[in-house]
């Protein structure tokens, strides 16, 4: 039977959601057990929240001051000390930090890595996204070898909260770590709206928004909705919008119940990030652009005209 390991992320004391979608992936390949590893200088109420996710048969916490910022070279020795007692799989999402982490992780275990896991077919079976998303390749690992892999947190819902807490474990580990990495700064955009890779209703803007100016008419929408605010490459490029904001294959790959996009023509890059959307809505004045071809509504016109109405009618 498989027995998982879910290497959970959090920043600032809360654990990211995508620790529970990884929890979803893991149920698929139907494990004897999930555990889950929080590693921070203060893991308690990280661990308390990952107690609380339907499917954790255990949570494994790990407290060292070297744990304090989740360096990668600083993570993965710990996480490899801890998968070789007798896990056969460790899962990390996809996102910056699991595609930070992972790779080390099955370097120091000796095994390869398979990214971007969308679908189990069976415990060494998975499905996952290629050529930006334009095809779906199945990947076999050997059945004797660990699986490391990142779960594409899009693909997967949240696991629910349970009624039941899972134990939480203190673990204590003899493990010599590198001194080569140290942390020196976090710089991140601060901002009241909902976080871009967990609302449940983003905005996106384009080039066809025309300037950083023009840009506040996707800002008022979004705050209307209480939705995140997203963008094309072509607007993060332009200079409309920090980097940060872009999604799609080189941005943010998110999958909201509801995806706006305005004055976005709907390039393969972009759609590769909006695929697993609930519902998508696209305003473009070009009735040809590539986006209307997945889009749940369009609307073909003025995005100037057609948005202020829209937002008198919310």
């Amino acid at each position: 039977m498989s027995k998982i390991l879910i290497v959970a992320e959090h920043l600032a004391g809360k654990l990211n959601a995508a620790t529970a979608r990884c929890v979803s992936c893991a149920n698929a390949i139907r494990p004897e057990s999930i555990d889950v590893l929080v590693l921070a200088d203060a893991p308690d109420a990280m661990a308390a929240a990952a107690a609380k996710i339907e499917g954790v048969s255990k949570v494994l916490a790990v407290a060292r001051v070297e744990n304090a910022h989740p360096l990668a070279a600083v993570l993965a020795p710990q996480i490899a000390a801890i998968a070789r007692n007798g896990y056969t799989h460790v899962l990390a999402p996809s996102t910056t930090f699991g595609k930070d982490v992972a790779p080390r992780v099955a370097a120091l275990l000796g095994v390869g890595q398979v990214s971007d896991i969308m679908a189990v077919v069976d415990a060494h079976s998975f499905k996952r996204p290629i050529y930006a998303g334009n095809a779906i390749v199945d990947v076999e690992t050997q059945n004797d070898a660990m699986v490391v892999g990142t779960v594409r947190t899009a693909s997967w819902p949240a696991a629910s909260e349970s009624t039941n807490a899972a134990p939480i474990e203190a673990l204590a580990l003899d493990v010599e770590l590198p001194t080569h990495s140290r942390f020196v700064a976090l710089q991140q955009a601060s901002s009241d709206r909902p976080d871009l890779q967990s609302a449940q209703r983003v905005v996106s803007g384009g080039r066809g928004v025309g300037s950083k100016e023009n840009f506040a008419i996707i800002y008022s929408l979004a705050d209307k909705l209480r939705a995140g605010v997203g963008a094309s490459r072509a607007a993060v490029d332009a200079g409309y919008v920090p980097n940060d904001l872009q999604v799609g294959q080189t941005g943010k790959i998110i999958a909201p119940e509801l995806y706006m996009a305005i004055g976005i023509s709907g390039a393969i890059q972009h759609l590769t990030g909006i695929k697993d959307a609930g519902t998508i809505v696209a305003i473009n004045k070009d009735a040809d652009a590539p986006i209307f071809e997945i889009a749940d509504y369009g609307l073909v016109g003025d995005l100037f005209k057609i948005v202020p109405e829209l937002e008198a009618a919310v």
